[in-house]
């Protein structure tokens, strides 16, 4: 009985592995198309060229710290990918069978937003861990981070953080206040929900303000 237990984990697990390497190969594939229709040097330009870009140090810094410590708020301290965080999503995803769970960062969401739609496949995923790796080893931090709030949709039609700023508050990114800001902050998680329904914008702004104590106290510990 122990020994059929262990021949199913080795089967389990070699069955796991040839999923991730069939995976692997077609992500890598898409990855390399894309980068080959349009290099991610050529693609973050053409973003940067939009009217309504606007750079990091024209942001209330409420607005950006908000960003980092709802969706990634050990962005400045890891990777293109958080391991621990991504193979907790795969596993999940393996046995739903679906893409259920994200487990991405800040540049894996730059990744997906520069190339592709929102339409979740595990090839998808794999193709942008390999665009995430490359953000990275082009841009610094805070051009990654500059990048996602002025990519990311907030609702009602409004990509970016100078349209979205515009449209709910009639202001510029810098002059948002705490509460604009941690509003704001927490619309691209589901911005076609938080942006209709009043009480549940509340509640995650809630989580927000909740997510940015936390991320400010962690660091006045470090520094």
């Amino acid at each position: 009985m122990i020994r059929l237990i262990r021949n199913l984990i080795v089967l389990g697990i070699i069955l796991l592995l040839c999923i991730a390497t069939i995976y692997g190969i077609l992500g890598y594939n898409k990855y390399k198309e894309s980068i080959t229709t349009m290099p991610i040097k050529e693609k973050v330009e053409s973003v940067r060229q939009n009217k309504s870009y606007v750079s990091l140090m024209d942001i209330s810094p409420d607005f950006t710290d908000a960003v980092v410590a709802i969706e990634d708020h050990r962005f400045y301290e890891h990777g293109a990918f958080e391991f621990v965080s991504l193979l907790r999503a795969t596993l999940n995803n393996l046995k739903e069978g679906e893409i259920v769970q994200g487990g991405s960062t800040i540049t894996q969401q730059v990744a997906k937003n520069l190339y592709y739609s929102n339409k979740q496949t595990f090839t998808r995923k794999v193709a942008e861990l390999f665009l995430a790796r490359d953000l990275e080893e082009m841009y610094n931090k805070d051009e990654i981070l500059e990048l996602y709030v002025n990519i990311v949709y907030y609702g009602e039609g409004n990509v970016g953080i100078k349209e979205a700023s515009e449209h709910y508050f009639d202001k510029q990114p810098s002059e948002l206040t705490y509460n604009e800001a941690t509003f704001l902050a927490g619309l691209p998680q589901a911005p076609s929900i938080y942006s209709s329904n009043s009480d549940a914008a509340k509640d995650r702004q809630a989580e927000v303000i909740e997510a940015l104590k936390d991320y400010r106290n962690e660091n006045e510990i470090i520094e």
